[in-house]
């Protein structure tokens, strides 16, 4: 093979690269299939991509142990006017799943509070990799659940009849170029509707309160998909 051929080669594969990149980060990533919700009244996936926790705790309790040393708070990972005993689920999403976020419960946006990084967002890179190989816990090492910039919000509706709160907190990656929300506050939003989206890699958590009669559906290292897989009913 000829100098020339191997050139030519490692230019048409050097193209190749940058085009799929460029329908990848463009158009691909943008994807918006539509989700049926199924019937009934659970709470619903609020992100697609891997659950990273399942955490029920009190007030005062420390959610989650990042690291030795460092333990995570509820305020610290989403301020929020919730009280009482709360489950968290942490849904980490990596840059090959949809971004689009969808609304968990029928209700009002009550409000919507944006949080900027504690200096700088940081990359999910230990998060990514635990996922893809299955190392537990799946937030070992990925201080970025308290650092990152986020988004929380606040969805108030009804879960069997009883009022209830529900928040979302879409928490930005290292490289994320913005965090969106598509609904102001007052404003109605149906089960399964997306509200908005963060781009590129990320996580979303679902935050509510404890319930008796709750029963969660999913657990560590489970996939899931915005719109369709129950969380609790």
């Amino acid at each position: 093979m000829g100098i020339r051929t191997v050139i030519w080669c490692l230019s048409i594969l050097s193209l190749s690269m940058v085009l799929v990149f460029l329908y990848w980060r463009y158009v691909w990533f943008f994807r918006n299939p539509p989700r049926h919700p199924p019937a009934g009244g659970s709470i619903l996936c609020p992100a697609d991509g891997t659950v990273v926790y399942v955490k029920h705790f009190q007030p005062g309790e420390a959610v989650l142990s990042i690291k030795q040393g460092l333990e995570a708070r509820l305020d610290e990972i989403a301020p929020s006017d919730l009280q009482g005993a709360r489950i968290l689920i942490g849904v980490f999403m990596s840059p090959f799943d949809v971004h689009y976020n969808r609304a968990p419960i029928d209700g009002t946006v009550e409000w919507v509070r944006h949080h900027p990084a504690r200096g700088g967002n940081l990359h999910m890179t230990s998060m990514h990799w635990r996922t893809l190989l299955g190392i537990r816990p799946f937030h070992g090492e990925s201080p970025h659940v308290l650092q990152n910039e986020r988004t929380v919000t606040k969805f108030q509706g009804s879960f069997k009849g009883a009022p209830i709160g529900c928040c979302v907190i879409q928490i930005a990656g290292g490289s994320v170029r913005g965090i969106d929300s598509y609904f102001p506050e007052g404003s109605a939003v149906a089960r399964g509707e997306v509200f908005g989206m963060i781009r590129i890699g990320s996580q979303v958590d679902l935050l509510v309160p404890a319930l008796d009669f709750m029963r969660v559906r999913v657990e560590p290292g489970q996939r899931v998909r915005a719109g369709e897989t129950v969380f609790i009913d």
